[in-house]
């Protein structure tokens, strides 16, 4: 370790400690490759994950800008050097990756890359993915290569963590995917034996009314207040079961990306202008993630439907230790003071309780006639 022993421990301890804080799999390739790149002085790194059909399921890199990766084209192919890690398993130390037989090119668009130095990411005997690294930044000779075995013995350890937390990461995403998949069949049993039950019903009553509309106005009348009632309450049960599952755009997409989808949404369907900003924040655990966007949502929804607002600001921030969620508005206001009226109408209570059971906190901020900041704060972030 090039800068002294102490500075080096350190460094690959950041390296751990960044890898095992992180449970989403995109995440935790993302935290290798930059660590690995930082570790080792390195201009480029990238990690790949195979699939099962000669090319990459996965491809992060890191030193390469996005207006830049996204010139180079579709993910690698497991050809040239890419294949050699992964089927020969084994490290590769280059001086220059152009002049080695297997090279086979690269994309116009590409960085030109010379010293390379890459190995396999192994879960006991499979392979789960492969780290490159290029341009090591030092000083070097021609035809010599900046890398060297100190750095093939670190990159080495660094492989072997980078197994684990991905196996981890893997491992949490499977077991929500089967949280999740068998919260919905739970749904799916209550609304079978709810909501369909109130249809069935109403499906009836609607066929007695239209047997009485000319013989017997008056019971007829009836029978449709008894339709309304009953659609009412199959609305009330449908909304209620849908409020409970994850949205599918928080496993694809994520926090971020799924508040700005529905923030312009609502942007364009409301008069008030309704506004999206987020500065500084990394991925949330699921829970976390779905505490914030359920906030967020019943914020807006006072907001647009009950403050009479022109203007909804959200936010979402990093602070020191936490993210914060701010809704802020200028619409009515209420008085705090008031806030066991205020809390069931607004939703006051359910937010808190959202808040507080992934370890936050939620604030209320708002007067009569000056408007509603609703903040949010998690751990995290």
């Amino acid at each position: 370790m090039s800068h002294g022993p102490r500075s080096g421990l350190t460094a690959v301890s950041s390296a751990l400690l960044a890898m095992s804080r992180h449970l989403e799999v995109r995440d935790v390739l993302k935290t290798i490759v930059a660590s690995a790149r930082e570790l080792l002085d390195a201009q480029y790194a990238a990690l790949g994950v195979p699939d099962d059909h000669g090319g990459f399921a996965q491809f992060v890199v890191d030193g390469v800008s996005d207006a830049q990766w996204k010139a180079i084209g579709p993910l690698p192919r497991q050809h040239g050097i890419l294949a050699a890690m992964l089927q020969e398993a084994k490290i590769e130390r280059l001086a220059d990756v152009r002049k080695d037989p297997r090279f086979e090119g690269w994309p116009s668009a590409h960085p030109d890359m010379s010293d390379f130095l890459g190995l396999p990411i192994r879960d006991g005997d499979e392979v789960i993915g492969a780290l490159f690294l290029a341009n090591k930044n030092c000083p070097k000779q021609e035809g010599s290569c900046g890398f060297t075995e100190e750095d093939e013995d670190l990159l080495a350890i660094l492989a072997q963590h980078a197994a684990i937390a991905l196996t981890n990461a893997r491992l949490y995403e499977r077991s929500r995917e089967l949280t999740i998949a068998e919260e919905r069949s739970r749904l799916a049993h209550e609304l079978h034996d709810a909501v369909s039950q109130k249809l069935f019903s109403l499906r009836l009553t609607a066929q007695a009314a239209a047997a009485l509309v000319d013989r017997d106005p008056s019971r007829a009348k009836g029978e449709l207040q008894q339709v309304a009632a009953l659609a009412a309450e199959a609305a009330d049960e449908l909304r209620a079961a849908v409020v409970e599952l994850r949205p599918a755009a928080l496993d694809e997409d994520g926090l971020i990306a799924t508040l700005r989808t529905q923030i312009q949404v609502l942007d364009r369907a409301h008069s008030a202008r309704v506004t999206f900003d987020s500065c500084g924040v990394r991925a949330l655990p699921a829970a976390q993630e779905e505490a914030v966007l359920r906030v967020a949502q019943e914020a807006l929804h006072n907001a647009l439907r009950h403050s009479g607002a022109q203007h909804v600001d959200v936010t979402l921030t990093r602070r020191e230790g936490g993210t914060v969620l701010r809704v802020t508005d200028d619409g009515n206001g209420f008085d705090p003071k008031s806030i066991r009226r205020a809390g069931r109408h607004l939703g006051l209570v359910s937010m808190r309780d959202r808040a507080s059971g992934v370890g936050g906190v939620l604030t209320v901020e708002s007067a009569p006639g000056k408007g509603t900041t609703i903040e949010m704060e998690v751990p995290g972030g």
